[in-house]
């Protein structure tokens, strides 16, 4: 297993919203007591957020699947229910966050950034949330929704000022090891250091973070050594310090071909990645000075390297030869670089409010008569809704048609019977569109997909004339005859005596003569939307 991870995939899922509950409040000597469902609790989010404490994905590479706490359902008596917690994912300063097309979602520097990876699912609402003039019992609720589930990756790139980068076994880790307290691997074989290291640093009062990165050699590139997969650490540096090794006894090199070698790898690293390391500063150590042939050959190749505008130190990392000076060097760049970078923005909260006049979805065909629904409002009202209660079918025909669906579909060309798809693209709940009511209630004059105004009160009513309960006296029949009055004792109230039956007038039963859907039949308040799969 690995100690140090840089690049992992997550797979991430937050909780599903609670559904609302369907309750009738039942209390002695309180009749009537209307719908009591409470709401069902928010889902939990899944939240990236920097900590001083993490400094690899390790933890994610081993447990790569993470997953937020769902809410809880609603209750009567107009009891909400628990949110879910959301989940914090603790991850390194500098971490970026990728979406698996490539696309760069948000990049976390500073302690305390954080990004919402995966949003919960919002809590259903209980039948009290759904009740209305029209609607006083509902005997349904809206389900929760569920949580958001996607896979990302995590990229990271390590904060630093100064990046030390050179051959294997230039000295990079003794170098680091020297000038700050880190403690890495140091042995006198190649590649020892493997995974990149950092170190804090102090000099003239400024502070700055080394970086070391494993050892590049020619052909790097195109994945010889390491390849070039730990330069993602540097690319945040302002200043880069190149180790020459002036010890080496491998036939073909020296420091001004080292320092060649290194340019050459890091313009192909940029040329593939897009990162441009041209405007870095950058500081020539002739390292190993402690050997007598090391420190003749670094006195020949300073004044090339000079040429080229780097300033040259020569040091040797064992005696400490050579570091005051270099630290110095490295605190004036560093303070320069600071100085000279745009002030940071504080962290805005974007928002893209939907347009006015947009109507939130689109109609695309798919078929000879086949036509599928896309949007987030129709996507989610599916999602929320319980096909096997007919009135709750009912209810998202009605919100179907009220933002406009019946028209849209009808524009689109189809015909009675197409085969309309709203929902997720792999997931979409498939209907038989049956535009009956539709006509039926625009000939009239009224709102497509309703009952017209004046058809109202048998429609939504439970059987009501006159606002009561019942209508004539027990037993009596609810049919009256032509012209009868509604058989009330003289001086009697307009509330009639109980035991009536619910039906009224043949002109105003519960069927429309318009021949619009009743709220007990299927399709009720719109076309009629039958479920077949």
């Amino acid at each position: 297993m690995p100690d140090f991870v840089d690049e992992v995939v997550l797979h991430v899922k937050a909780g599903a919203g609670g559904h609302g509950c369907t309750s009738i409040h039942r209390e002695k000597y309180r009749p009537l007591g209307g719908p009591d469902g409470g709401d069902g609790g928010r889902g939990g989010s899944v939240i990236l957020e920097v900590s001083a404490g993490a400094a690899t994905l390790l933890e994610y590479h081993k447990r790569p699947h993470r997953k937020a706490a769902s809410g809880r359902p609603g209750q009567g008596s107009n009891r909400t229910g628990a949110s879910g917690a959301d989940l914090v994912l603790f991850v390194p300063d500098g971490t970026v966050v990728k979406a698996a097309d490539g696309e760069i979602l948000a990049d976390l520097v500073g302690v305390g950034a954080r990004y919402v990876v995966a949003r919960g699912g919002r809590g259903g609402l209980g039948n009290a949330a759904l009740a209305s003039p029209r609607r006083k019992a509902p005997g349904f609720a809206l389900k929760g929704e569920p949580g958001e589930e996607r896979d990302v990756g995590l990229e990271l790139k390590t904060v630093a000022d100064v990046g030390l980068v050179g051959f294997p076994n230039a000295g990079k880790s003794s170098l680091i090891a020297a000038m700050s307290a880190a403690r890495p691997r140091i042995a006198d074989y190649p590649f020892t250091t493997l995974v990149p290291n950092l170190g804090v640093a102090e000099a003239g009062g400024t502070e700055f973070v080394i970086a070391d990165v494993p050892g590049l050699i020619p052909g790097a590139s195109s994945g010889k050594g390491l390849g070039l997969q730990f330069l993602r650490h540097i690319e945040r540096c302002s200043a880069l310090v190149h180790v020459l090794d002036c010890a080496t006894e491998e036939p073909g090199r020296d420091p001004v071909s080292d320092a060649d070698a290194l340019e050459a790898e890091l313009a192909a690293y940029a040329r593939a990645t897009g990162t441009s390391f041209g405007n870095r500063a950058r500081i020539a150590v002739l390292n190993k000075i402690d050997v007598p042939a090391a420190r003749e050959l670094a006195d020949l190749v300073r004044p090339m390297l000079e040429e080229r505008g780097m300033p040259v130190f020569a040091i040797s990392a064992a005696t400490h030869e050579g570091l005051r000076d270099l630290a110095f060097a490295i605190a004036r760049m560093v303070d320069e670089a600071r100085a000279s970078a745009p002030p940071p923005r504080p962290a805005r909260q974007v928002i893209r409010p939907v347009p006015l006049g947009e109507p939130g979805f689109e109609v695309v065909r798919t078929g000879e008569n086949s036509f599928f629904v896309r949007g987030e409002k129709p996507r989610r009202w599916v999602q929320q809704t319980d096909f096997g209660n007919d009135e709750a079918v009912r209810y998202l025909a009605d919100r179907l048609a009220r933002l406009g669906v019946e028209e849209a579909l009808a524009q689109a060309g189809a015909q009675a019977g197409a085969e309309v798809l709203i929902g997720d693209e792999d997931d979409a709940v498939v209907f038989d569109w049956e535009p009956r009511a539709a006509a039926a209630s625009g000939a009239a004059g009224g709102r497509r997909g309703t009952v017209p105004a004046r058809r109202r009160s048998a429609e939504g009513g439970r059987g009501s004339a006159g606002g009561g309960r019942g209508s004539a006296e027990p037993g009596a029949s609810a049919r009256s005859e032509p012209g009868a009055s509604a058989r009330s004792e003289p001086g009697a109230s307009a509330r009639s005596e109980p035991g009536a039956s619910a039906r009224s007038e043949p002109g105003a039963s519960a069927r429309s003569e318009l021949g619009a859907p009743s709220p007990s039949q299927p399709g009720a308040g719109g076309s009629d939307h039958r479920l077949r799969s």
